[in-house]
């Protein structure tokens, strides 16, 4: 099957069909230039994609890195960042092996095409132009032969007319002579152009047309075969990168696989722990025998109707009592840092210290407690200060027990690090001036003196500044609570209380009485762990009143947050005991403090929030 045999008159439609084929060729060039925009689109879309989601340096989003789920998201980011890259593979290599080498060889293609087509028609015009002159040739014959048969008609008639002369007649021979000889010359020379076009026709539908035609096709079928081999490479260069996307969803599947949720619960203890103890139990308030109220460290726990509150931990919204609201957080805070004093025996003031007292209180006030845990370390300094972001103490005394070790432990690893690597420098230096003493040449020794000092003087401080961390580690060490059963009965209440009242100073949802819920979301009781502590604190309004009080005996307050009281004098009342012994009352608008519960007698206004009602 040739062309130049099957299609020697389709010289046009052949034309047209190889400009179709370039045509084609140069449509799969820009479908293969869009497919790889696409890629290298894609590519950016997922690297910008993984990078939105990359956890920002020294931020805390940083820090949530740490448990397992987090570290998988983190390696599938990091894996889509790969995957991004074979994207960018398949396209470079798109590019380079098919739209470059396509666009080259279309180039090519145009040339051949056009020097064949170029040999075809200059081939057509010959072939025309013998044509034309067998034409011309033909026509001279057939006008030589007609003028040559009339001039042969007009000498017969001259021969046989008896009245035409001599002369005449010869003339008219003569004539017709002559043409009848051009006639042959034009028969010859028509016979000879003749002879040549048959010869130049045959070479050209037998030799020309078919060896050009031949080339177009071989050209027509180099390019269909080209095409094919670049759709072969459109498929190989994805087949190409397969593998290492397979590996970049294997790499997601493992880190899926590495999610440990016990490990992650571990560290959210370790993050979250206070290192308290819970509260132990309440005890038993007999409000049967016929007392005036009972001071106890545990009236916090009462309910409206004067009914204690068992219920501790449980799904009800009854009142829990290490959750505190902060005006009375603040009450403990700047309550008088000891026990209230008994009342004198009689009402005179110079009553022996010993004498009768209020109801004896079967355990440590409260007050005593919380006083111990404000005063001793870690300490709470000031909370508007913490709230509003202020310097937090070098020893970390404003965090919880367990969250103060875990500060202290990674402030000694970090000074242990500093230590290690000015250590490091300072041998580099010494190995450097070791080699300019025996080497002069190299350097001036005594140029190294001032920065070995450097470096050591630093040691030095790093050391003590190490020393002074591990003291105050090992002091949270041993103050948190003992691994012994007995030890933890001991402290369970203190820790308990302390801690409830501390990490819930920055709530502000409370039952009608002024108690706290148990409704408190998790997101809230975290946040109380931090120093963060609510707004509410800054420029409180003042307490109102809710009673009165009448003064039994005379009271010197001479410790701080207390106030001095004359016998029979009558005061308001704005906080009641909490159960440490102490009453918090106001004289003017402007003074007001605590004096001990037994030394006054406690009129509630039942109207006032807040107030209970005692029989």
């Amino acid at each position: 099957m040739s062309w130049g045999t099957e299609l020697w008159d389709q010289f046009d439609n052949l034309e047209k069909h190889t400009q179709w084929g370039i045509d084609i060729l140069e449509k799969y060039i820009k479908f293969v230039k869009e497919r790889t925009e696409i890629e290298l689109s894609y590519a950016k879309q997922l690297r910008n994609l993984s990078k939105k989601y990359q956890p920002k340096k020294n931020s805390k989003e940083e820090e949530e890195y740490k448990y397992t789920a987090c570290k998988a998201f983190l390696s599938t980011l990091n894996e889509m960042n790969d995957y991004a890259g074979q994207h960018e593979v398949i396209s470079e290599n798109m590019t380079s092996q098919i739209t470059v080498d396509l666009t080259r060889y279309v180039q090519e293609l145009k040339q051949e095409r056009k020097s064949n087509f170029h040999d075809g028609r200059k081939a057509q015009q010959h072939i025309e132009t013998c044509w034309k002159q067998l034409e011309s040739s033909k026509r001279r014959f057939e006008r030589d032969c007609k003028e040559a048969d009339r001039a042969q008609q007009y000498f017969e008639k001259m021969d046989a007319d008896i009245n035409v002369t001599k002369a005449d007649v010869e003339k008219a021979r003569q004539q017709a002579q002559i043409r009848q000889q051009m006639a042959e010359d034009s028969k010859a020379d028509y016979s000879l152009i003749l002879q040549r076009f048959n010869q130049e026709q045959w070479e050209y539908y037998h030799t020309h047309i078919p060896n050009i035609f031949q080339k177009i096709q071989e050209m027509e079928e180099r390019r269909i075969v080209r095409i094919g081999e670049s759709m072969k490479t459109y498929a190989e260069v994805d087949r190409q990168v397969i593998p290492i996307i397979g590996k970049c969803l294997d790499g997601i599947v493992k880190a899926a696989e590495s999610i440990d949720q016990k490990n992650d619960s571990q560290l959210v203890v370790e993050a979250y722990k206070s290192g308290f103890e819970p509260p132990g139990d309440i005890e038993f308030e007999d409000y049967t025998q016929p007392m005036k109220r009972t001071v106890s460290d545990n009236s916090l726990s009462s309910s409206k109707e004067g009914k204690p509150e068992l219920r501790f931990g449980g799904k009800s919204k009854g009142k829990l009592w290490p959750f505190i609201k902060k005006n009375k957080l603040m009450s403990l805070l700047t309550s008088p840092h000891q026990p209230p004093p008994p009342p004198p025996a009689s009402a005179s003031p110079s009553a022996v210290p010993n004498g009768p007292q209020s109801p004896k209180q079967p355990k440590e006030p409260l007050s005593h407690r919380f006083n111990e845990f404000m005063t001793s370390k870690p300490k709470i300094h000031c909370f508007r200060s913490l709230k509003r972001g202020g310097v937090t103490p070098e020893d970390f005394s404003n965090f919880p027990p367990e969250q103060r070790r875990k500060k202290l432990q990674q402030k000694v690893d970090d000074l242990n690090r500093e230590i290690q690597k000015e250590t490091d420098q300072r041998d580099a230096i010494t190995k450097m001036k070791d080699v300019y003493l025996k080497n002069p040449q190299m350097g001036d020794p005594a140029s190294l003196d001032q920065k070995l000092t450097e470096v050591t003087q630093n040691i030095e401080k790093l050391r003590l500044e190490a020393q002074k961390f591990e003291a105050w580690l090992a002091e949270v060490e041993g103050r948190l609570p003992a691994r012994s059963e007995q030890a933890r009965r001991q402290s369970g209440l203190y820790d308990g209380q302390t801690h409830q009242t501390v990490t819930n100073c920055a709530q502000d949802r409370e039952s009608p009485d002024g108690s706290y819920t148990e409704e408190q979301s998790q997101e809230s009781e975290h946040k109380a762990l931090a120093p963060d502590f609510d707004d509410e604190f800054d420029d409180e309004e003042p307490l109102p009143a809710i009673g009165t009080c009448k003064a039994l005996y005379t009271f010197e307050g001479q410790n701080e947050g207390t106030i001095s009281v004359v016998e029979g004098e009558t005061l308001s009342v704005i906080e009641e005991d909490k159960g440490d012994g102490w009453t918090r009352i106001r004289r003017n608008e402007d003074e007001e403090g605590y004096v001990p519960t037994s030394y006054v007698e406690v009129y509630l206004d039942k109207n006032a929030k807040g107030a209970k009602t005692y029989i």
